[in-house]
């Protein structure tokens, strides 16, 4: 009877072998592509932001390095520092709002409802819709000779000549802040919703069993339970909302007398129109520390998550 016997297998091949059948490994060689894509489009140009940031480098001019001048200009320009007032403003009233009023929803889509495989759908209608296409619908509704809101309160009574939404500032911030509300409730909503639905109907029957109030079933088991969702939602929604360019560039253009600027917006005037590729960069390299900060707010959401598996906090 033959026998069959297998060919030797090289050293090289073997240690080959042997190393693809590690787990971590493989894990780090699947993570490459990912990693070199990060490297490429995002690493890269963040540290040629950074760089441009600590120059006066202007649109076809490479620039020279000018240490903190572009800082220390930045601190004493008015318009910068409105500009931060508006983003904190802006990032603040909004993630307040889009937080209230997407919990509040969320609620009320987790309760058995007629028809809710629909009504879902349509509170995503909001978010599907690419942002310049809301804007221009936002910059029609707030025309100062043509706007349905106006028209509405001028037929109801309620005022005699039609509001000003975008030429007078605070009436343009708050315009700003509606629709910024209005595009990212949905995202809260159905973020909050699955959080909602990963909670078991059993800890609220005990809860009503035990005489707990429809406020102490929310403080004392929805609120909790939910809280790894609303740490990791609440930093994707600042982090969206500081970086907003998108819905204010497109209703107001930073106007009326840059008085609805952002971070943001701002960093791409002085940048690209204005040429002034250094100072942009330097406006735009100034919002890291605020997104490190809305960052830490999920790390900490994290922690609270294995408090509550029992787990000791680092």
């Amino acid at each position: 009877m033959a026998t069959l016997v297998r060919p030797a297998t090289a050293p090289g091949a073997r240690s080959l072998l042997e190393l693809l059948d590690n787990k971590n490994v493989l894990s780090f060689l699947f993570m490459l592509p990912a990693a070199g894509l990060l490297l490429v489009f995002l690493t890269y140009p963040l540290g040629l932001g950074i760089w441009l940031g600590f120059t006066d480098a202007k649109i076809g001019r490479p620039g020279v390095y000018i240490d903190i001048q572009n800082y220390l200009s930045l601190a004493g320009d008015s318009v910068f520092l409105l500009s931060v007032f508006n983003t904190v403003l802006y990032t603040t009233v909004a993630t307040v709002a889009k937080f209230a009023l997407g919990l509040w929803l969320a609620i009320l889509l987790n309760n058995n409802l007629p028809f809710k495989a629909l009504i879902r759908a349509i509170v995503l209608l909001p978010y599907i819709v690419p942002t310049v296409l809301s804007a221009i619908a936002f910059w029609w509704i707030y025309d100062a000779q043509f706007s349905i809101v106006s028209y509405i309160l001028v037929r109801l009574g309620l005022i005699t000549e039609y509001i000003d939404f975008l030429g007078v500032p605070s009436h343009a911030r708050a315009s700003l802040i509606v629709a910024n509300v209005w595009r990212g409730i949905p995202f809260v909503a159905i973020c909050l919703l699955a959080g909602l639905q990963t909670i078991s109907p059993s800890l609220y029957e005990a809860a009503a069993l035990d005489g707990a109030s429809h406020w102490q079933r929310f403080r004392f088991v929805t609120a909790p339970l939910l809280m790894p969702i609303l740490s990791i939602v609440l930093t994707f929604s600042v982090l969206f909302t500081f970086t907003d360019f998108q819905l204010i560039y497109a209703i107001t253009r930073g106007g009326p007398v840059n008085s609805t600027h952002l971070m943001a917006t701002l960093a791409f005037q002085r940048a690209i129109p204005g040429s002034q590729l250094g100072e942009g960069a330097a406006i735009a390299t100034a919002m890291i520390p605020f997104l490190i900060f809305a960052t830490a707010l999920s790390y900490f959401g994290l922690q609270r998550r294995k408090w509550q598996q029992g787990e000791k906090d680092d």
